[in-house]
């Protein structure tokens, strides 16, 4: 923390602009020793949050003309004193600025050092430091709203409210303990069991999110199953938008697994178009259908693909008593060349799973591209409850938050069990500073080093 750190912000690639950050007790310092303002001041000597026109410099030599925004402690992203220095896009230009510096006082910052350090002087949460790296990998308009609301402090405010009215309960226990005589706990266990079941519905409603937010961090795993010639890679193109996929006449063409990320109207699909399942002879097609079994088995979402221009086969309905159990929505290709394959057998095929022709057949013909904008919709209302509108809801889009969540709310339920069985209040004060404890855990006051290393590890140098 001592240190002055510095990183390139910004992609070492050829671009308009590059960013060299320097963060540190002697950031300032630092860029006066390399710096060379038009205006003939040191930035040093200068108001903060200011831009300074000039050019940096080694030795008697300009590396290149530039920007500098000067932001002194603590108003500044780190709370420490902050140069940014803007100059000119390009590997060679910023990798010799960025020397530059080092060799003038700072060292290369660590992965997510920046953000870090904004942790441990108070700036931000935990929550709101993940969030961060949760904005840079958004991978649609819902998960960067949500992880925008978080960075805003959403997650910090409901945690820290939680907490508080599980330590009004636990000092007020802890002061009748202490001092009888002036706090009575008569017909209290009563009042806390309202109290600890107001609070774990509160944390019910954060946990009831997760499923959604992990839909919304991470997309839906998505695999695309049938048996060979049916449309797959046909159905994959058509939802990339792109001819990604080799499509012949020839069954077994595809013999790999492709993945693809799709944002589908909002939903984002990771995708996985797999080898037709058959039974086959051929040694390498043969892989290509195991491995498509074993994705079928972490899937979140099969779109079951068929010819819906031929009767099904016995090939069709093995697939189904595999993908059995499983959300799924059938596709019925080929609809420009009419129809022979029956919807009613699809109710015979997953019967007794609550399966609804209407919401989970879908005619289409993915050389015409119809029906596939009804996609969207079905998926919306198998995973979504059909809404994916963002109305500044608190979601909870990290596992270890739920986690945390599940922990504490495990506590909770401790303490009504005690309060049923007629425990002393002591036991009550235990579980309340567990939950308190686990409720920390999430916004970082309990954290353990290694958690906290761990997590900044996954950011990227000059954040």
């Amino acid at each position: 923390m001592k240190d002055t750190i510095a990183a390139a912000a910004t992609a070492m690639t050829s671009a308009g602009i590059g960013i060299i950050r320097i963060s540190g007790d002697d950031a300032v310092g630092t860029a006066d020793r390399i710096f060379c303002a038009k205006s003939g001041k040191k930035l040093a000597d200068c108001l903060s949050h200011t831009i300074h026109y000039g050019y940096i410099m080694e030795g008697q030599e300009i590396v290149d003309e530039v920007l500098v925004l000067l932001m002194k402690a603590p108003n500044s992203y780190t709370r420490e004193d902050t140069v940014e220095i803007d100059c000119h896009g390009g590997v060679l230009v910023m990798q010799k600025i960025l020397e530059t510096v080092m060799r003038h006082g700072a060292r290369p910052a660590e992965p997510g050092e920046f953000t870090k350090r904004a942790f441990l002087n108070g700036r931000i949460d935990l929550t709101q430091a993940e969030s961060v790296i949760d904005i840079i990998h958004s991978k649609n308009d819902f998960a960067l709203k949500s992880s925008l609301s978080q960075l805003r402090g959403s997650v910090l405010k409901k945690i820290q409210n939680l907490r508080e009215q599980v330590l009004h309960e636990t000092a007020w226990i802890e002061s009748a303990v202490d001092d009888p005589e002036h706090y009575s706990l008569d017909g209290y266990g009563e009042h806390l069991s309202a109290t600890v079941k107001g609070i774990k519905g509160e944390i019910q409603h954060l946990l009831d999110t997760a499923g959604q937010g992990k839909i919304l961090k991470e997309g839906i795993h998505t695999v695309i199953a049938g048996k060979p010639n049916v449309g797959k890679s046909s159905i994959l193109n058509a939802l990339v938008g792109s001819q990604r996929a080799i499509v012949t006449e020839i069954a077994g063409t595809t013999r790999d697994a492709l993945e693809e990320h799709v944002n589908l109207n909002g939903i984002s699909l990771n995708i996985i178009d797999t080898a037709g399942i058959r039974d086959t002879d051929d040694v390498v097609e043969k892989i290509g259908v195991e491995k498509a079994k074993e994705y079928l088995e972490q899937a979140d979402l099969v779109l079951y693909v068929v010819d819906g221009s031929r009767e099904l086969s016995e090939e069709d309905y093995e697939i189904a008593r595999i993908i059995r159990g499983k959300n799924v929505i059938v596709l019925m290709n080929k609809s420009d060349l009419g129809q022979r394959a029956a919807q009613e057998n699809f109710s015979e095929m997953f019967s007794g799973i609550g399966f609804d022709i209407k919401k989970h057949v879908l005619l289409v013909s993915a050389k015409e591209g119809d029906g596939m904008e009804k996609l969207a919709e079905r998926i919306r209302e198998m995973f979504l409850q059909g809404n994916v509108t963002y109305n500044d809801e608190v979601i909870i889009t990290n596992v270890r938050h739920k986690h945390a969540l599940e922990q504490a709310a495990q506590s909770l339920s401790l303490v009504e069990e005690s309060i049923e069985n007629g425990m002393p209040e002591d036991f009550y004060s235990i579980d309340f500073m567990n939950a308190y404890e686990q409720l920390g855990y999430i916004i970082g006051e309990s954290v353990e080093d290694d958690l906290a290393d761990e997590i900044f590890s996954k950011f990227c140098m000059g954040k």
